[in-house]
């Protein structure tokens, strides 16, 4: 039989019925989950089978269902994963004729088809060249014909495997690794891939392989809801979407939380994340028990040899090194001691957990669990030697990570800080973020494991940066909800009432230095004078600095740079000045540098534009190998226009601003072209090139003269680069917001403004600020990801403040305008 004919003819096998039917099952919705998955099976396989049926198969063939659909975990868009198995013996024109005929109604129906026709030697052939083919083949599940031909075949593949168990399981792990390194781990992405991603379905199927070798076995608790969550949001995004897709995308997450009956997205993401953690742990569990199964087999052979090849040797003892009180090391993992008693020591999970993660060693899963059902609970407050054994843990550095993770799958931390419970695997929608949030308080701790030699206290500091964003599980400012919880959790935990205070302070002003630093006047007195006031004393302020940097270092590599160190640095320096009495000195007072003075004579001079580029970088600290920019210094008379025009041409150039300083420079009388004074702006900027280098200084200032006389159009060449670029889809970026801060300024009036980063956001600003007729004197530029936070000294055009009427008109025009 023809192709054709194989398509047309299809009446016996109701492929109209078929599809029927299977529409009507997905849209059941009291039906769904693994009833659904295997109700659609079903349906396929009677489908299938009618097809073979009407082909007249020849004897000796099967259809095999292998993969996903061997598992009968079908999701409404899956591939049919299809092996049309043979003895050989049949006519291999009557097998493509039967191939065709099952092959293309499936084709015609729109399903996508995974598929394959081979003798059961050539099956083994190949699963033992392709590793993929051979894990398809163990989920292998006939379909219609020889039932004896697919029994001989799942028989013989599930020998092979296990035959060839400690060869392809270490290779089977490194491909593992390798897509865990492409893909990332499901459990902290924003858009997880629900098959693939570490902690997904693709693991969930390895833990099924590597148990089927009889090698290792996994932790089976909560492994079988965890892959039926993960199955189930998947067969919601693919009924959402209508596509067959893994990828959880952005703005498919609210239509599949609605599917599910899901009160939101966060709630979507923190039940998959709750999946993964548990795929992830079995995982590394499982992989630990076969890496330790397959070091003991090939150490055997060495020990019979030295036994003198007696194979009935004596077996060794297990060596077992005592860690601490009640914790030994055992064959690589750290396991209780045999005289231990948990039920009667109740410090013991958090000492034999500050034993594992101080000597690098996994915690066993027997421990944990043992740990888990008998430990004694903690009275509270703790008593000291729990307290210094969190404060040890913390401490270690990376190897807490998968200490704490062992704990907390087993429920101990909860146990511990019942608060916790409320951060657990809760997502944080702002790309900065690396981390949920349960995680990026923990890379915290680790972070400040490092800093811990710069400050007096370091367990404050540790339980400081374990603490600082528990409030994000609450509703409001997540600062002043934390500063409440970690009072409460340092009292718990043991901590008097002073060091409790402190704790609780770093946690309400976590933020206070880097927005302080990235976003306000440093020369302004009031702005320094209120971080002081907020700190309080030097302890703090040495503590905050430390957690600050922690804290930006565990968010991501957008969050901290050497520039973000050097503001927040030059603050904490001015404040521990104030702390220690010394004046705050009066940036009125002083006088302008050498250079920009000459820079402002030459500019009255002339009446035309001064400018200096330095093209060495400026870094934050002489040893640091990052620069915070470059240094553009501008003079030039005095006159309208000027922030626009210097922003702009800078946007055009491709230079990126980070900070900005403006002041009026009155040179005397008889400097200068002119007999009298002369009112000169002196622009002091930091810039840094997006990419490239640097451009050069005299083009800057030909554009920047041609900008001030209004040859330049500077917003049609801006729209016309940004005309040049597709537009790039993804969800609309939410509107600008523009405030009044309340900063206490005696210098300005400080506004601030929340939008999209885009190239030629600040000469935007500057020309609604133009419009409106205030005078900048400084503005500091800060970046996170894709969002900007340009903060706006600004006053009226002699100088004073604005008050508080126009500075709010001044907010709603800029914001009116930014939109």
């Amino acid at each position: 039989m023809t192709s054709l004919e194989a398509r047309t003819q299809n009446e016996d096998s109701g492929p109209g019925g078929y599809a029927a039917a299977r529409l009507l099952l997905l849209h059941e919705k009291e039906r769904s989950g693994p009833p659904r998955r295997a109700a659609l099976a079903r349906l396929t396989d009677d489908w299938l089978a009618g097809l073979f049926a009407a082909a007249a198969p020849p004897r000796g063939t099967a259809l095999v269902a292998v993969g996903g659909y061997g598992r009968a975990e079908l999701s409404p868009r899956s591939d049919l994963d299809l092996l049309l198995l043979h003895d050989g013996s049949a006519d291999k024109a009557a097998v493509a004729a039967l191939a065709d005929r099952i092959w293309y109604p499936v084709w015609d129906l729109g399903l996508a088809l995974d598929h394959s026709v081979r003798t059961p030697a050539e099956a083994r052939t190949t699963a033992g060249e392709d590793l993929k083919v051979q894990l398809g083949l163990l989920d292998a599940r006939h379909v219609a014909g020889d039932t004896a031909l697919v029994a001989a075949l799942r028989t013989t593949v599930l020998a092979d495997w296990r035959n060839q168990a400690p060869r392809r399981l270490p290779e089977l792990d490194e491909l593992c690794r390798e897509r865990s390194d492409r893909m990332g781990e499901l459990q902290f992405l924003l858009e997880p891939d629900l098959k693939e991603a570490r902690g997904g379905l693709r693991d969930a199927q390895v833990l099924r392989a590597v148990a089927a070798s009889w090698l290792a076995d996994a932790p089976r608790e909560g492994l079988d809801g965890a892959r039926r969550r993960l199955l189930d949001a998947r067969d919601a995004l693919h009924l959402a979407t209508g596509r067959a897709t893994d990828r959880l995308a952005l703005q498919e997450q609210d239509a599949v939380a609605q599917e599910l009956g899901l009160l939101d997205a966060d709630t979507l993401l923190r039940e998959v994340y709750e999946a993964a953690r548990i795929i992830s742990y079995a995982t590394d569990v499982t992989w630990r028990e076969v890496n330790r199964v397959l070091k003991a087999r090939s150490a055997r052979p060495r020990l019979r040899s030295l036994l003198g090849g007696r194979a009935g040797g004596t077996k060794p003892p297990v060596e077992r090194t005592p860690l601490t009180e009640g914790v030994v090391e055992m064959d690589g993992e750290v396991v209780l001691a045999l005289t231990a008693k948990p039920e009667r020591d109740a410090v013991l999970p958090l000492r034999a957990a500050a034993a594992a993660a101080q000597s690098g060693l996994p915690i066993s899963l027997h421990a944990v669990r043992r740990l888990a059902a008998a430990a004694k609970p903690l009275p509270v407050p703790w008593p000291a030697e729990a307290r210094e054994e969190l404060v040890t843990l913390l401490g270690a550095g990376e190897p807490t990570v998968p200490v704490w993770e062992a704990l907390e799958a087993e429920g101990i931390i909860t146990r511990l800080l019942p608060d916790w419970e409320r951060v657990r695997c809760r997502p944080q929608r702002n790309p900065v973020h690396t981390w949920t949030v349960d995680r990026h308080l923990v890379e915290t701790a680790v972070r400040a494991a490092s800093l811990t030699r710069r400050v007096g206290r370091p367990d404050l500091l540790l339980v400081a940066a374990l603490l600082h964003d528990i409030g994000k599980g609450w509703p409001g400012d997540h600062s002043v909800a934390g500063e409440t919880i970690a009072r409460d959790l340092a009292a718990r935990i043991g901590f008097d009432r002073t060091d409790t205070g402190i704790i609780a302070t770093a946690v309400r002003h976590h933020l206070l230095l880097v927005e302080t630093a990235t976003r306000r006047d440093l020369d302004d007195p009031a702005t320094v004078q209120s971080v002081a006031d907020a700190v309080g004393t030097l302890g703090t302020l040495e503590l905050l600095h430390a957690l600050t940097e922690a804290d930006a270092l565990a968010t991501g590599p957008a969050a901290w740079s050497s520039w973000r160190a050097s503001l927040v640095a030059d603050l904490v320096k001015r404040v521990a000045g104030v702390l220690a009495g010394e004046p705050l000195p009066d940036p009125e007072a002083a006088a302008p540098s050498a250079e920009q003075e000459r820079l402002a004579i030459e500019a009255l001079r002339t009446g035309e534009p001064v400018l200096t580029l330095r093209t060495e970088p400026v870094f934050a600290e002489p040893e640091e190998p990052e620069p915070v920019g470059v240094e553009l210094l501008i003079a030039l008379p005095d006159r309208p226009g000027v922030l626009p025009a210097v922003a702009g041409v800078l946007a055009l150039h491709r230079l990126t601003v980070r900070a900005a300083e403006l002041r009026a420079v009155d040179l005397p009388t008889g400097i200068g072209t002119g007999s009298g004074a002369g009112g000169v702006l002196v622009l002091d900027w930091r810039v840094a090139a997006e990419y490239g280098s640097l451009p050069e200084a005299a083009r800057l200032r030909a554009d920047l003269v041609r900008a001030l006389e209004g040859s330049l159009d500077i917003p049609a060449r801006l729209a016309e680069r940004e005309a040049a670029y597709p537009r790039r889809r993804g969800l609309a970026a939410p509107p600008p917001r523009v405030t009044v801060a309340a900063a206490d300024s005696r210098l300005a009036t400080v506004i601030e403004v929340r939008a999209q980063d885009a190239p030629g956001l600040l000469h935007r600003i500057g020309r609604a600020l133009e419009g409106a007729a205030v005078r900048v004197r400084s503005a500091h530029v800060s970046t996170l990801g894709a969002n900007a936070v340009d903060t706006l000294y600004v006053t009226r055009p002699d100088g004073s403040l604005l008050p508080d009427e126009e500075a709010i008109d001044l907010a709603r025009t800029l914001e009116a305008a930014l939109r």
